[in-house]
């Protein structure tokens, strides 16, 4: 182990270099587990697969520090071309090597005056520390029992202490804080609520390559693609950090570097010989997320008349936040959305805004950098939170794949098919939960747990055959025929899920009753919820059955389910069972 790796620095701690010490852990393309120091990493960035941390956004906050690094030793790309040499040539990131030597001191845990992506010196008015369950977030606030590391984190490693600030950077909760000395947001001892770190307002989206050396560079924009300004610094360029919010924040972020380690807590780790046993945490530079679509590339945007009406401005766009309750394909049309906030000739305002990492692919597509072909994989992450953002109540990570022509700018129909499917998809699956609500009201029963089950296993049974389906486009492929192919697939599972509703309806079911709808009383039983499942169905699938009326166009998709094949009006809009005609059970 090299000797500056561990040098003795003045309060007798001793010091945890990054860029010596092995504290990254990563899966190799040869399947096996290491963990690495920064100067590996880079070095040996052909060899690993990605990153394998101890949760999805750890490994998204690791990646936004290696994004930093290679910017500002690359001092760039600056534009395409630029991009294009990188990507030809096998030692693009050396430059990093003498970069991380040049900042070594920078990059200590612990360095007495400035430890890494810490606030030397933080200190509350009774000289108080904390548990570690503070940065820890695989600790469940509340739910010690619901943990390995029960009843908390007494002591951790320098190792995991480094990844675990990385993270708390990015993703740590709001909330009433600790309040230090020097801060003057500080009252009484309390630091009060500022949000959650800025990476927590994102549902972050990551183009993943075949090692982490294409993935790295993939998320590389050009410095012409981001909206920048001079001074655009990583965070251990810049002034060691102080107590309260640093005095520049008007202009900021400037780019890049600067918004990938952005400092939004004042931390400060506890060690001694064993580790680290305690830390002092409170608020740092606050970040709001309005309209930072120009700065922010790797989540996607969605406009807000309510942000709109409270701040008094036309147009307002929110990140895009992390649902656990969708997959990523059922987002695809968020990446396939507009690329600016105004569109169309009466320049209407976009209701969303692709990612500008989506974006920018697109543009290396355009320019036939990278092959229409190229099998492309974003990953997408994120932190739900919950009681006033003062705990993270889930945390996110999934991923789909597709070629890039999806991707498109210059011809969209194979995205717009792409997104249209997605659409089919809803629809079908919003059929099969009204089928289970209406089994479930002949039986006599008024919940809507029925509804929520059979969505669920609605969509559980189309991620696999969709996911299969995306990845098989190609350029050139008909829409028409791609989107046909789809509708069958659909209507075949969704068709199989039903039929096993119907046959597990029981007797009750099956014998029916007299139900209130918007036209009167009528008899619900299975033969008849049965029927108003197959018109639906037939409607929004129109394409999986010969000798049937076109769909509205792709790019449009099919519209609501307002009424029933014979003009009724239908149950999933009413919220009430069909009105059917009255029979004899």
């Amino acid at each position: 182990m090299p000797t500056h790796d561990r040098a003795q620095v003045a309060d007798r701690t001793t010091a945890f270099d990054l860029t010596g010490q092995e504290w990254i852990p990563v899966l190799l393309t040869d399947g096996r587990e290491s963990e690495l120091s920064l100067r590996e990493v880079f070095e040996q960035a052909t060899r690993i697969r990605r990153l394998a941390c101890e949760i999805p956004t750890q490994e998204f906050a690791l990646t936004r520090l290696l994004l930093a690094i290679a910017h500002d030793a690359l001092d760039g790309p600056g534009d395409t071309e630029e991009w294009a040499d990188l990507w030809e040539d096998p030692r693009a990131l050396h430059p990093v090597l003498p970069y991380l030597e040049e900042h070594r001191d920078r990059f200590d845990l612990l360095h007495p005056h400035t430890p890494f992506y810490q606030c030397a010196g933080l200190r509350t008015g009774k000289d108080e520390v904390f548990s570690l369950n503070r940065i820890v977030a695989d600790v469940p606030n509340g739910n010690p029992f619901f943990t390995a590391r029960f009843p908390g984190v007494e002591r951790i490693t320098c190792a995991e202490a480094a990844r675990w600030v990385v993270h708390a950077q990015a993703y740590d909760t709001s909330g009433i804080k600790t309040g230090v000395e020097g801060d003057p947001r500080a009252k009484a001892g309390k630091a009060y609520p500022q949000g959650p770190a800025w990476a927590g307002n994102l549902g972050a989206v990551l183009a993943e390559g075949t090692d982490l050396w294409e993935t790295l560079l993939l998320n590389l924009i050009a410095t012409d693609h981001w909206s920048t300004v001079h001074g655009d610094l990583p965070a251990w360029r810049r002034p060691p950090s102080r107590p309260g919010a640093a005095g520049d924040l008007a202009s900021r972020p400037a780019g890049p570097r600067d918004l990938y380690t952005w400092q939004s807590r004042r931390i400060r780790l506890h060690a001694d010989h064993d580790g680290i046993h305690s830390v002092v945490l409170t608020y740092g530079d606050p970040l709001t997320p309005q309209n930072r679509f120009d700065a922010e590339t790797m989540t996607g945007w969605r406009r807000s008349p309510a942000q709109e009406k409270k701040l008094g401005r036309p147009l307002v766009y929110m990140p895009r936040e992390a649902d656990p309750a969708r997959a990523a394909w059922r987002g695809l049309g968020s990446l396939i959305a507009s690329a600016a906030p105004l569109q169309g000739a009466a320049a209407d305002p976009a209701p969303e805004l692709r990612p500008g990492l989506v974006h920018w692919l697109a543009r290396l597509e355009a320019d036939e950098i990278l092959p229409k072909g190229r099998r492309m994989r974003l990953r997408t992450f994120g932190a739900v939170y919950g009681t006033q953002q003062s705990v993270i109540d889930e945390i996110t990570g999934d991923a789909v794949a597709f070629a890039l022509v999806v991707l498109s700018e210059r011809d969209p129909q194979l995205g717009v098919t792409a997104k249209t499917a997605v659409a089919d998809a809803d629809l079908a699956v919003r059929a099969l939960g009204d089928l289970a609500s209406d089994l479930a009201r002949a039986a006599g029963s008024e919940s809507e747990t029925p509804r929520a089950t059979a969505r669920d296993a609605g969509f559980g049974a189309l991620d696999g055959p969709y996911r299969l389906w995306l990845a098989a486009i190609r350029d050139g492929d008909d829409p028409t025929v791609l989107r046909t192919d789809w509708q069958q697939q659909t209507r075949r599972i969704v068709s199989a899920l039903a039929d096993d509703l119907i046959a597990r309806a029981g007797d009750t079911a099956w014998e029916g009753r007299i139900v209130a709808t918007t036209k009167g009383e009528a008899w619900l039983n299975t033969d008849s919820a049965d029927l108003w499942f197959r018109g639906r169905l037939k409607r929004v699938l129109a394409l999986a059955l010969p000798d049937t009326p076109q769909p509205e166009p792709a790019d449009s998709g099919p519209g609501p389910l307002a009424t029933d094949p014979t003009g009724t009006p239908d149950a999933s809009d009413t919220g009430t069972a069909p009105h059917l005609e009255k029979a004899t059970a």
